[in-house]
């Protein structure tokens, strides 16, 4: 682990030389979302992850968040790394950091990679909603939030046959910091809507998401993609809203015949 000068906890595998990746995990998660995709690519990109601000190892500060100061962090990061135009590869939260980022400035990608997540900001029910997840933890604790919210995160066939996998996703988002859960959900609540942009949106674009995904439905994802000129849209078969874990070798054929038509420069 590394840590940046705004102490985030940062993690890169692979040859500083090869092309770079820098993946974004999703909401209340961190970076071993991503391990299988790692692993995969590992000998021949240069990979690097990350745990978003107060979430993980990363630092939780005063929780007062914003999807700005997200895509700062993510700016900081690449800055420091040195990454020469990475793809960007987000989950969830992740995908809204990686749309926003690519909105604020294009030029500095190759590439973008979205896993289950969308491009519209909260409706009012969903700012309700975000409100009712923050009384929830004041409440009743963040244990008991993310006891209610991981579940709706798998298929329903990802929780039964693979219970492993699952349970050991929950058992470290349990160990989840309240002041850093709640501060993710404000900045969500509080995102700007990128689906203007979209249309405008000139690097190469793939948009992965699991066939039984609850939060972020494929009809969604594939409304996003018919907007990004000359996008890919793939549905994860067996995959709910964690499509990186549940179906991995599938996400990671995908983005591996996806990063083979990159023209990186």
């Amino acid at each position: 682990m590394e840590t940046s000068k705004s102490d985030l906890a940062v993690f890169t595998e692979g040859n500083q030389n090869e092309k770079p990746i820098i993946f974004i995990h999703g909401f209340p998660y961190d970076h071993t979302i991503w391990d299988k995709q790692i692993d995969e690519l590992k000998s021949n990109y240069f990979c690097v992850t990350y745990d978003i601000r107060g979430l993980g190892q990363s630092p939780i500060g005063d929780g007062q968040y914003t999807m700005e100061s997200f895509v700062d962090d993510l700016e900081t990061i690449i800055n420091e790394q040195k990454l020469d135009k990475p793809i960007l590869c987000g989950h969830s939260m992740g995908g809204y950091i990686s749309l926003r980022a690519v909105e604020r400035n294009e030029s500095n990608y190759s590439g973008l990679i979205l896993c289950d997540t969308r491009s519209s900001r909260d409706t009012d029910e969903g700012k309700i909603k975000r409100a009712e997840g923050i009384k929830k933890i004041n409440t009743l604790g963040v244990k008991q939030f993310v006891n209610d919210f991981v579940p709706l995160c798998f298929a329903v066939k990802s929780i039964t046959d693979s219970n492993e996998e699952y349970s050991l996703v929950l058992k470290k988002s349990l160990n989840s910091n309240a002041l850093g859960v709640k501060g993710c959900i404000l900045a969500m609540a509080g995102r700007t809507d990128t689906t203007s942009y979209l249309s405008r949106i000139k690097i190469p674009t793939l948009l992965l998401c699991g066939e039984d995904d609850r939060l972020t439905p494929p009809d969604v994802m594939e409304l996003m993609a018919e907007r990004i000129p000359g996008s890919q849209f793939e549905i994860v078969p067996g995959a709910g809203h964690m499509s990186p874990i549940e179906n991995a070798s599938f996400v990671n054929n995908q983005i591996k015949k996806f990063l083979g038509r990159i023209s990186w420069g």
